[in-house]
């Protein structure tokens, strides 16, 4: 049996496929696993109580108990291929009523989970295009800081279509103490990438806070994106399925800006919903069509149930309160118990930690680490605790001549005190090992 080259990209190990099967395998062993590699969101009980509570409210009308059609509707009927109209109703409302943006239905689509969606936007605006005068131009995804999200990196139908800009690194404090970096970005390298300023990248695109490192980029930064993509005439993509409002896992003071050249996409799975599979997609209406069409295509209409249980917790705003104030400060407490942990058990070698300043992972660079991360991966596995190494992190970069990429780990905060505990045990005992025998 042979695969078209389309089946055979797609069947090919990578970095997501990895993390994912990982993760699986995880779940079903009977062996106990420190799981800090994986991006499923932490279990809260307050956020799973409201899920239940609204869950079974669906099937009740009222105090009557009497069966509801609200949930059946949601289970036995398509939505039209733009998404669920009640809940994209809701959410015009939630962003109109806190940002002001004037939204309307036609500003919003639904998918499959963000990952979908990064599907189809990056394939909207990276690959092979026809212009006016006829040419073929081959366009690119910009990422303006790398590291960037594992789950970018294979989403196009034909090969990698990403250029992206190394970034500054700077030595920080954090809480007063020591041992902390900020990635920002580097505006002069990006501004005068050839790629840019001879049309040939499709959009710019950043996660904000970042998958992998938790950074999050500052209103300038945000600003000056925003100026160039309008410059060149592309779209700026935000990644916004660690920040606000929901689930408002972010740290920094800063805003959140719409127009109608820039794309935000949300998704449900990080405020504990993610086998709902629920992204949000806000732009311009010529955007929501183009996306609405791909839905038609490849799944005839998004999911329903994750809109059911959130169309009145967004109506009504308790998602944003859930967000605010059992989401958020759940993750700070977990950030706060593993930068001491981490530095109980390696704060005499040579650990930097990316400045927590939300999502919940922590991007962790172990400077001149005699072995790569992939390596350092393969041991951790051996001894029962699983993280992400940083080689994949790194789309549109040449990992061969960068040495920093081969440095670092991405390890997740929303496990239980115990789990990250244990893990990064077995994480300051492997890495303590190998400096010594250094």
């Amino acid at each position: 049996m042979k695969f078209s080259k389309f089946g055979q990209k797609f069947t090919q190990p990578t970095g997501i496929s990895q993390l994912m099967d990982d993760l699986g395998d995880a779940l079903k062993s009977d062996q106990p696993v420190n799981m800090l590699g994986g991006g499923n969101p932490a279990k809260i009980d307050a956020v799973n109580e409201l899920f239940l509570e609204t869950y079974k409210a669906l099937g009740v009308d009222n105090d009557a108990g009497v069966p509801n059609s609200s949930a059946i509707i949601s289970m036995a009927n398509y939505s039209n291929p733009q998404g669920d109209a009640g809940f994209i109703d809701a959410l015009v409302g939630f962003f109109n009523r806190h940002y002001d943006w004037n939204l309307t239905a036609d500003n919003i689509a639904l998918t499959n989970g963000s990952q979908n969606a990064f599907f189809y936007l990056f394939n909207l605006f990276g690959g092979a295009f026809t212009e006016e005068n006829s040419e073929s131009v081959d366009k690119s995804i910009l990422l303006p800081l790398t590291p960037e999200y594992i789950g970018y990196s294979d989403v196009h139908v034909e090969g990698q279509h990403f250029t992206a800009v190394l970034p500054h690194i700077d030595e920080v404090t954090h809480d007063g103490e020591e041992g902390f970096f900020k990635y920002s970005v580097d505006f002069e390298a990006l501004e005068n990438l050839p790629a840019l300023k001879e049309g040939r990248i499709g959009a710019i695109c950043c996660s904000r806070p970042t998958n992998p490192t938790g950074n999050v980029l500052t209103d300038d930064e945000m600003a000056h994106l925003s100026e160039i993509a309008k410059r060149y005439d592309i779209p700026l993509i935000i990644d916004n399925a660690y920040g606000m409002p929901f689930p408002n896992i972010i740290y920094s003071d800063v805003n959140l800006n719409w127009d109608n050249n820039t794309i935000l996409c949300f998704s449900l799975s990080k405020i504990g919903l993610p086998g709902m599979r629920t992204g949000i997609i806000v732009a311009d209406a010529k955007v929501i069509e183009a996306v609405s069409a791909m839905n038609a295509v490849v799944n005839l209409a998004p999911t329903r149930f994750g809109a059911a249980i959130a169309t009145p917790l967004v109506a009504n705003d308790r998602i944003k309160q859930l967000s605010d104030n059992e989401i958020k400060p759940f993750y700070q407490q977990q950030a706060t118990l593993a930068v001491t942990l981490l530095k109980e058990a390696l704060g005499d070698y040579p650990l930097m930690i990316h400045k927590p300043e939300g999502a919940i992972f922590f991007w962790l660079w172990f400077k001149d680490l005699p072995i790569t991360t992939l390596e350092l991966y393969e041991r951790l596995k051996e001894k029962g605790t699983l993280i992400v190494p940083s080689e994949y992190f790194f789309p549109g970069v040449d990992v061969s001549d960068y040495q920093h990429a081969h440095e670092c780990i991405r390890m997740s905060i929303a496990a239980d005190e115990q789990t990250l505990t244990d893990g990064i045990k077995v994480i300051g005992e492997v890495v303590r090992e190998l400096y010594d025998e250094k």
